[in-house]
């Protein structure tokens, strides 16, 4: 038995798309919620939004298990999710998304 994960075992042995798909995996099929989270956070990371992103995530699982990803973001990053999407949109955009995820 070691102490490498899974994910860490794939970044050594692996390299470029091949890498990336296979880590995304293993995380969404060990930790859902964390997985939509993370991509979450990244697509309000830094300089812009990657609209794209933040619009495919809370769009694909406001049905299925957003609210448990909410509760995770808070978890993972110390903010709310809400705190972040009002942080980095504005106006009707920001509505939507805001409705999207719910109240905090």
């Amino acid at each position: 038995i070691s102490d490498i994960t899974l994910p860490k075992a794939l970044q050594m042995d692996l390299k470029g798309d091949v890498e990336e798909c296979l880590i995304d995996i293993v995380k969404c099929a060990w930790n859902t919620p964390a997985f939509f989270a993370e991509k979450l956070h990244h697509a309000m990371k830094g300089i812009g939004t990657r609209d794209r992103t933040l619009i495919r995530v809370l769009v694909s699982r406001s049905e299925v298990d957003l609210k448990k990803i909410v509760e995770e973001y808070r978890a993972m990053f110390g903010r709310s999710l809400q705190e972040d999407i009002v942080a980095d949109t504005t106006r009707e955009y920001q509505k939507v998304l805001l409705g999207l995820c719910g109240a905090q």
